[in-house]
């Protein structure tokens, strides 16, 4: 357990807060590509409990500035895309995306009034779907080396959901192997070649992994660390039929990469709104098929009501809760979407959990070696040090969910590498 002071600083996310400030040395997304292509030239953004607003500037590309105009405050999530930036309808102040005012349109036409205002402004990259901003200090770091981001974008489909909860809630199940046997166990298992873009709906050497999971309660987990966070081994003794490894991985300071099917990997940020709000933001990764996005994007906008990406299961309706569905088809009774069974397990417990009433088992190995890196890297940003484990080059995070006679994982990954288009081969070490 935690002490409820450790559990405020690894939970808040203010500005001078430890973990925002941890949280903003590095690349956090801030918006789907799609939601700058709704028709309003400013969208409205809430990331790390900062209001602001994205917009294309005049090459197309994304930029993210205050929402609140530095004239007189008004909403510039209402500005209208003129000249290459982002113009308040109030007075006319044209902003750019670096957050320089360029034109003040009702002052003297000698005044360089404009040239004096410097608005909020954070830099920003797009990458297959999500517009990632960087609020930290200095210069930003490279993207990290995650095939997500390698990956060209017709083998990638991005997606997020809204969660009412603190955070790190939302990270501990994505680090939490061992909950996949009880939350996500499904009593009769469907047929995989009808389970196209839904997580446990494939098999594993013709197995399927809703069976494998029911049936394999007790997996041995260990971690190691690497060097962008955390290699996490579920390992299930399946007796003559070899061992189930699943490696899932905590990409530091607020991320996972996991396997979703023998070909298929996610990437999942969980991205502070406010302390008691979070978005996760997927971007799933097909090695071997181009990624029917179109599939995808439909099955998920049956569940989900934009433009807040909120889950129509959700904490108002109990999750959508059927005692009789739990009964006889599924272990939450939840319905067969594995978000929703998270986030009840993540909103449940409250918006922000007292850790100090906590009681962690051997299952939790994962969850105690996170937070000890995050209190790491909260202890070396404050001693000025570049924040740990961006993860700029090297090795990228290696999802598997696979059987093998031994201790073999790795030779599923290259075999993957080895027969997609694009991912380069991996050196075994």
């Amino acid at each position: 357990m935690l002490s409820r002071e450790e559990n405020e600083r690894l939970t808040r996310i203010g500005q001078a807060t430890p973990a925002g400030t941890l949280l903003r040395g590095y690349w956090q997304p801030a918006a789907l590509s799609d939601e700058l292509e709704q028709g309003r030239p400013g969208v409205p953004v809430r990331l790390l409990g900062e209001d602001l607003v994205l917009f294309r500037d005049g090459d197309g590309n994304p930029a993210l500035i205050g929402r609140s105009c530095p004239h007189r405050g008004a909403d510039l999530a209402f500005g209208r895309g003129e000249d290459g930036g982002l113009r308040c309808p109030f007075h006319g102040w044209l902003f750019d995306g670096a957050g320089r005012c360029l034109e003040q349109p009702a002052e003297p036409e000698d005044s360089n009034f404009h040239t004096k205002i410097r608005h909020t402004a954070y830099p920003c990259i797009e990458r297959n779907g999500i517009v990632f901003a960087y609020l930290g200090a200095g210069d930003p770091p490279l993207l990290p080396a995650y095939d997500c981001f390698v990956a060209p974008s017709d083998h990638s489909f991005a997606f997020k959901g809204l969660i009412e909860a603190n955070w790190l809630q939302a990270l501990e199940v994505g680090i939490d192997p061992a909950h996949a046997s009880f939350l996500h166990r499904f009593f009769e298992d469907d047929d995989p070649n009808e389970g196209y873009g839904q997580q446990f709906r494939d098999s594993t050497d013709d197995v399927p992994v809703t069976k494998l999971l029911r049936e394999n309660v007790r997996p041995v987990l260990d971690t190691e660390r690497t060097g962008y966070g955390l290699r996490i081994f579920a390992r299930r003794d399946l007796g003559n039929a070899g061992t189930h490894v699943r490696v899932t991985n905590f990409a530091f300071p607020n991320a996972i990469v996991i396997p979703m099917s023998a070909e298929m990997t996610i990437t999942q940020w969980h991205v502070p709104v406010t302390d008691t709000e979070c978005y996760w933001y997927a971007l799933f990764t097909g090695f071997e098929r181009k990624v029917d996005r179109d599939l995808m994007r439909a099955q998920r906008l049956e569940l989900f009501d934009l433009p807040d990406y909120r889950p129509g299961r959700n904490r108002s309706n109990g999750w959508g809760y059927d005692p009789e569905e739990q009964r006889t088809r599924t272990y939450t009774g939840m319905g067969d979407d594995i978000n929703v069974h998270d986030n009840w397990a993540v909103e449940s417990p409250g918006p922000i959990f007292d850790r100090s009433q906590e009681h962690l088992g051997t299952t939790d190995t994962a969850i105690i070696a996170g937070r000890r890196m995050l209190m790491e890297g909260i202890d070396a940003v404050a001693r000025g040090e570049t924040p740990p484990w961006r993860h700029e080059t090297g090795e990228p995070p290696l999802a598997v969910d696979t059987i093998c006679s031994d201790d073999r994982w790795r030779d599923f990954d290259t075999h993957r590498r080895a027969r997609s288009p694009w991912a380069e081969q991996i050196e075994v070490g």
